[in-house]
Parts: structure tokens; sequence; C-alpha cells
């Protein structure tokens, strides 16, 4: 499970398809639906916000955003919505490390998504996250 801290519209299709569906599994996770994956550490920064599944489903919201930029056709209905509007906290270093991520995986999987982000010199982060100065968060497997 990967929840990109980076903005949803660096991805490519396949990443894109990929973050919806296990965004959608850790919104089930953070509302105690299933037992699985209740551990990782991709979940953490959203719990410790206010309103975890508040906050899964405002990071979903933007997803799904960029999924209607792209003409993509995402069930917005799966989203559980609660009108959080807070933002968690994200390092820059962390951004970083997930952009260079990126770069390395599309560089093998799509050379045109690849291209298209290769230059870019300010990387944004999903709407959902602040972004803050720091390394690589203490939760992220590198």
């Amino acid at each position: 499970m990967r929840l990109w801290s980076i903005h949803p519209k660096y991805l490519d299709a396949k990443g894109i398809v990929a973050l919806w569906r296990e965004a959608l599994l850790a919104q089930k996770v953070l509302q105690g639906k299933t037992k699985g994956y209740t551990n990782h550490p991709q979940l953490i920064r959203f719990r410790n916000s206010a309103d975890p599944p508040g906050m899964i489903g405002a990071y979903l919201e933007e997803v799904y955003k960029e999924s209607l930029a792209r003409g993509y056709n995402f069930n917005f209905t799966k989203i559980y919505k609660t009108g959080y509007r807070l933002r968690i906290n994200v390092n820059r270093g962390q951004l970083m490390y997930e952009f260079s991520h990126l770069k390395n995986k599309l560089k093998i999987r799509d050379g045109v998504a690849f291209n298209r982000i290769k230059s870019v010199d300010y990387i944004e982060a999903n709407p959902a996250f602040n972004v803050v100065e720091g390394d690589v968060e203490s939760w992220e497997r590198i």
C-alpha cells in the first residue's frame, strides 16, 4: 500500500488507479471495517489526525478531483465525507523521497509519464497535506 503524499497529478494511469483502490482500502481500515492492513505504516499519519476517517476521505476527494481531470469514472459515493478540512503536515523530505521513488517506477513502467515529470523542480503535495520542513517521515520504509 502506498498512499502518496505527492499530488496525484504526477501519477501515471496505473498509479492513480492503484492509489484510488489502496486509499479506499485504507478508508475501510480506518473505519474499522476490515482486519487487514491495520498496522500498516502508511496509516499512521491518518490515525494521528483528529478525524482519521474524515482525513482519508479528504485525501480521497483530492484523488477523485484528479480522476475527473483525466476523464476517469471513479465512484465519488465511496468516499466517507465528514466535511473535515484540516490538513495533515508532511515533511518536504518525504515529498522529495516519494517523487524520486515515483520517477524510478515510471522510468521502467511508463516512459511518457516519466518524461512529463522528470524536470519538475517544485513538488506539490496532495492538497490534503500541509508541507513543512523536515526529512523523510519516520514511518516510511526505505
